[in-house]
């Protein structure tokens, strides 16, 4: 009966405008949640079987909730070094567990913070994922994520690899003939010119390094034997000699050839591992005049204590520590899914994979289609309050409305009961 229909079609608006209002309170409540992406009600008709072609019976309405995940929100500046937002699409990785065993979930909610162990985690528990990087700041294993954490690499020291030296060797000096390789390092013989040089193991102990320069051969030969040695041994002596070789300069005093081995290897006597240096010598002239160091530079440094963490477009986390050294620690991947808007959204600014969504594919933020990481910011949430009040009056009406369809269809139903009566 039509009459019933009508009734039942009312329920269903009623149902439907009552979800309707759930999802714009949800919206309004949520406001002020980092990257929050607002629901809207979508409504579709139910139709009853069609019983001839002048009858018709009452279906009703449904509602399906539809995430506006595509939509992104304003990002605007934090003071906060771990708030980060996308400019663009995809979500940040995260995991229920912080040894990446629990639930994996996707969220552009950027506000991270360090806990007690130094692992980024969001407000709600969730724990920033990452690839992890080696020593040179490559990626160790672009298959394996791991928590994000800024406390495991504290105490950063850094090896010595290449030292560059400029200075200036006295052509005026007469040329020793006897000379064999490791007389200056031994004592035999006293160098010209002496280089005190500072270099660091792996473990961050500084040592001392000499260069011993002595010019050799015949009068009219501009060349020079050049000898690097240290204090291997632990005596404090540095006279263990590394590696020799000649130095040979042109008539201009200009480097045209050195015979000194690149890198020079050292063993260590303290548990470090061994070191690779390379000297380079270019930049050493020989003019008459006195001998002059003009500059020094190298690298590798002690032991430093973590002092900040910072993030750039590219998604690359890196430490800095109070020996000056800067090292990528980490970099997040950008996950993007074909159907973002049927993603599953969960707890804690969340959401999970579904079939529908496909699956996630990580990519290096700000590369094929994935959005470029904004450091130091937050997206807001994309809920317009002015939209979200218009709605609220629409539904009010809607429910009223629908309830006087009940009420009227309850009357009907009143006078044809009075009719047998």
């Amino acid at each position: 009966m039509s009459l019933f229909g009508s009734l039942f079609s009312g329920v269903s608006g009623l149902n439907a405008q009552s979800r309707a209002m759930g999802m714009i309170s949800d919206n309004i409540a949520n406001v002020g949640t980092t990257a929050y992406k607002g629901a809207s009600a979508q409504f579709s008709n139910l139709i009853a079987r069609k019983v001839g072609v002048t009858a018709h019976t009452p279906g009703g309405v449904r509602v399906h909730t539809v995430y506006n995940v595509g939509s992104p929100g304003l990002i605007q500046p934090s003071a906060s070094a771990t708030d980060l937002a996308i400019a663009g699409a995809g979500f940040f990785v995260v995991n229920s567990l912080v040894d990446g065993a629990g639930d994996q979930a996707f969220t552009r909610a950027g506000s991270f913070q360090p806990d007690a162990e130094g692992n980024l985690r969001t407000p709600s528990g969730h724990f920033l994922q990452g690839w992890a990087l080696d020593q040179d700041g490559a990626i160790a294993n672009v298959n394996q994520l791991q928590t994000v954490n800024i406390n495991d690499i504290n105490g950063l020291a850094a090896a010595t690899k290449n030292v560059e030296l400029q200075a200036n060797l006295d052509a005026n000096q007469v040329p020793v003939a006897a000379y064999n390789p490791g007389d200056m390092a031994a004592g035999l013989v006293d160098p010209h010119f002496e280089l005190p040089i500072q270099v660091f193991d792996s473990l961050g102990k500084a040592h001392d390094l000499k260069l011993s320069f002595l010019r050799t051969g015949a009068a009219d030969v501009n060349t020079w034997s050049v000898e690097v040695s240290a204090d291997v041994d632990g005596d404090g002596e540095l006279t263990d000699l590394l590696e020799s070789g000649q130095l040979t300069f042109d008539g201009n005093g200009v480097l045209t050839g050195n015979t000194l081995p690149e890198p020079i290897n050292i063993e260590w006597n303290n548990g470090a591992e061994p070191s690779e240096i390379s000297f380079d010598l270019g930049r050493i002239v020989q003019i008459a005049g006195e001998f002059e160091m003009r500059s020094k530079a190298q690298d590798g440094t002690s032991a430093g204590a973590l002092t900040g963490v910072s993030v750039d477009a590219s998604g690359f986390v890196s430490a800095s520590f109070s020996n000056g050294e800067v090292r990528r620690i980490f970099q997040l991947p950008i996950a993007t899914f074909a159907n973002p808007g049927a993603l599953d959204p969960r707890s804690g600014n969340v959401f999970a994979q579904t079939d529908a969504s496909g699956e996630f594919n990580l990519k290096v933020a700000g590369t094929a289609g994935a959005g470029a990481v904004t450091p130091e910011a937050l997206e807001a949430a994309n809920v317009d309050l002015g939209e979200e009040f218009t709605k609220m009056i629409v539904t009010q009406r809607a429910y009223s409305a629908n309830a006087k369809v009940i009420n009227t269809t309850d009357q009907m139903l009143d006078e044809l009961i009075r009719i047998g009566r």
